[in-house]
């Protein structure tokens, strides 16, 4: 019995092998962060390592991606990455979205919530371990495009709306 689910085990790892999600790796920067906001070579450096694999256009994939199932969890942890971040089309949003995402980047980084322990596990993408320093570095140019946004843009548009709940 034990042979048997060994056996239909490899089997459906070795078909699994042939199924291969999309890739993200169309690199369209047309709606870019730094289209708009002024990105330091230092804060482009940080970006690239730890947060553009999974919130940008353009996926950096490491060797281990190429199996399954493992190549179907990253293609799905970088659709969500993207779906609440993507670094690539950020001047698309709404000026009040763009606002709360620096808010929000802000946030993650002090609190220690990015970049995600699970990319930076087991050192794999140790490079993506942030400094204290670089910490401080992100979280001051975010501050510094909110106070942009804020020396452009009247208060009210820098708000995000709270939606009225349907009764």
């Amino acid at each position: 019995m034990k042979n048997k689910v060994l056996l239909g085990l490899v089997a459906f790892l070795a078909l699994i092998q042939f199924i291969r999600p999309e890739r993200n790796l169309s690199d369209d920067q047309t709606y870019s962060i730094s289209t708009k906001y002024a990105v330091t070579d230092e804060v482009n450096g940080i970006l690239k390592v730890a947060c553009n694999d999974c919130h940008s256009n353009k996926t950096e994939y490491p060797w281990y991606a190429n199996v399954q199932p493992v190549a179907s969890w990253l293609a799905h942890h970088v659709e969500e990455g993207k779906d609440e971040l993507n670094l690539s089309t950020f001047t698309k949003l709404p000026i009040a979205v763009q606002n709360h995402k620096l808010e929000e980047t802000i946030e993650m980084v002090e609190d220690g919530e990015m970049p995600l322990a699970s990319y930076t596990y087991l050192g794999l993408h140790k490079e993506a371990n942030l400094s204290e320093t670089q910490k401080k570095v992100l979280i001051d140019w975010a501050k510094a495009q909110m106070d942009t946004l804020k020396a452009n843009y009247p208060a009210d548009s820098l708000v995000l709306k709270r939606r009225k709940k349907a009764e």
